[in-house]
Formats: structure tokens, C-alpha cells, sequence
């Protein structure tokens, strides 16, 4: 498991980049990556292209950087995913939340 990222500061975004397993392991990694950045008015791309597996820590951890952004007006994407981390995210009607693609 790994968590990078990377903070734009022209335009206030910030790409978070999970690899392996995203669960409660990369929880103190996950909050970091985003922590630094501007919170509410800034725009977060989640990109899942390299998570092979995700869990329901893995939801809230995504639900608390929604509500770190600003809620219901956060600006968070989520990119990338494969279909097994698709499903999960269906199953949780997290296309409702975030947009995902």
C-alpha cells in the first residue's frame, strides 16, 4: 500500500494516488496526503488506478476528504477505478457523492 501526492497550488488541486490496498493501513498516509491543502474551495482528484483492493475504511476515509472540501460543494473525482473497486463504490452509491470516471 501507498499514498502519494501532489499539490498544484495554481490551480488548488490536489491528486492523491492510492497503489495496492487502500484500507485502514493507509489511513494516517491517506489524511496526510490531503491535510496540507486548502480544503474547502480546492479541487481533489482520487485516483484509484493502482488499488487492487478497497474496503469500507477505504469509504469513510473518502467521505471524510469529501467533508474536509467542502461537503456537499467539495470538488472530489474519483478516477481510474478498476471494475472490482467500480463495484464496490456502486454497491455504496458513492456515484451519488463523487464524480467517478
Amino acid at each position: 500500500m501507498s499514498v502519494s501526492a501532489d499539490f498544484d497550488a495554481g490551480s488548488k488541486s490536489t491528486r492523491i494516488k492510492v497503489s495496492g490496498r487502500f484500507d485502514f493501513g493507509c489511513h494516517q498516509q491517506f489524511r496526510q496526503a490531503y491535510e496540507g491543502s486548502p480544503g474547502k474551495g480546492g479541487r481533489y482528484v482520487v485516483d484509484l488506478g493502482q488499488t487492487e483492493y478497497m474496503d469500507s475504511s477505504a469509504l469513510g476515509m473518502l467521505l471524510m476528504l469529501r467533508e474536509y472540501a467542502g461537503g456537499e460543494s467539495s470538488d472530489v473525482r474519483i478516477t481510474n477505478p478498476r471494475e472490482e473497486i467500480m463495484k464496490v463504490l456502486q454497491i455504496a452509491n458513492f456515484q451519488k457523492l463523487f464524480r467517478i470516471g
